[in-house]
């Protein structure tokens, strides 16, 4: 399910998290396998990526649909 990146917060060992519009969390880290993401290292880079979609995976485990 589609959902826009309304934020960011860092989790406890300080990987960033974009927080999306539904209240889910999601991980974007730098270097997961096969996909590198510079832009997440600087704010403006943070910046540049809200209102990007992203595959909220709890929202389809729990079917959840529309805005949260």
């Amino acid at each position: 399910m589609k959902r826009r990146i309304v934020g960011w917060r860092q989790d406890e060992v300080g990987d960033w998290v974009a927080v999306l519009e539904c209240g889910h969390g999601q991980h974007v880290r730098h270097e997961p396998p096969l996909s590198f993401r510079e832009w997440v290292l600087t704010e403006a880079g943070r910046r540049q990526f809200l209102g990007f979609e992203l595959d909220c995976k709890r929202c389809e485990e729990e079917g959840i649909t529309g805005n949260g």
